[in-house]
């Protein structure tokens, strides 16, 4: 029997993620105006927004602009009929979100900065400021705007999948393992031994060992279950899967 099956997780996992969130939804959608078709954008906005957040504050925005153009841009995307521009050939809604954007930002920064950003379009609800505070964290060196867009976006997809572990080892009171095994999931070279995690919370070395390996096993269903929110064909998860580590290494 597979480990899936001992796993009380397993089925939770399975039904977290609600089929009115995927691109394919949006995608196939196009045009026509649906509840379900807003919904899976908005919520696939206000997960990837930080991206292009960066992204825009790379090509030397001020804060304040690039809160604005980020607000503006998505009340214009989620417009009627701003869709039709989704091709399925393109497939990723990276690839779309961020063609867009940079269609948008060519005709916004050509307008009048007199004229309120956004037209007084109603805009999804983004943490603009913690955006800032997240910005300032990004390493100083030479990334272009493409490449701080990637790896964000990449390691938004990392950050969802350990949000999701560590709220369901909450639930099953075993939140200090997970802080504990986290190094072992994004690869730090500094993680704890475990025999040190064991004697600190009461398990043996082995036993460590095999939550340790259950716990990656999970994180890579819930990384591929996220990706596969964001691609309109189920065969491009493993090439998006690709370019995404690839994005994260160093």
């Amino acid at each position: 029997m597979s480990d899936s099956a001992h796993d009380p997780g397993h089925d939770l996992r399975r039904t977290r993620h609600f089929a009115t969130t995927h691109w394919s939804i949006v995608v196939a959608a196009g045009a026509e105006e649906s509840s379900q078709r807003c919904h899976a954008l908005e919520t696939l906005c206000r997960t990837y927004w930080y991206p292009l957040y960066a992204y825009v504050r790379r090509r030397g925005a001020t804060a304040e602009d690039a809160r604005d153009l980020t607000q503006a841009f998505f009340a214009r995307l989620l417009e009627k009929g701003t869709l039709r521009a989704a091709d399925p050939e393109r497939g990723r809604f990276r690839s779309f979100l961020l063609g867009s954007l940079n269609h948008f930002l060519a005709n916004e920064w050509r307008r009048s900065q007199a004229k309120k950003r956004g037209g007084g379009r109603a805009a999804i609800p983004l943490d603009i400021h913690s955006g800032e505070t997240r910005y300032a964290l990004e390493p100083s060196h030479d990334l272009t705007p493409e490449k701080i867009f990637e790896r964000r976006w990449a390691l938004t997809v990392l950050e969802r999948a350990l949000a999701a572990l560590r709220d369901e080892a909450i639930r099953a009171g075993k939140q200090g393992l997970f802080e504990h095994l986290k190094a072992y999931l994004v690869g730090e070279t500094s993680a704890i031994p475990y025999r040190e995690i064991g004697d600190a919370v009461g398990m043996t070395a082995g036993a460590v060992k095999t939550a340790a390996h259950r716990l990656r096993r999970q994180c890579r269903e819930l990384i591929r279950e996220e990706v596969a929110q964001t691609v309109a064909d189920p065969e491009q998860v493993d090439d998006e899967l690709r370019h995404l580590f690839t994005a994260i290494s160093p």
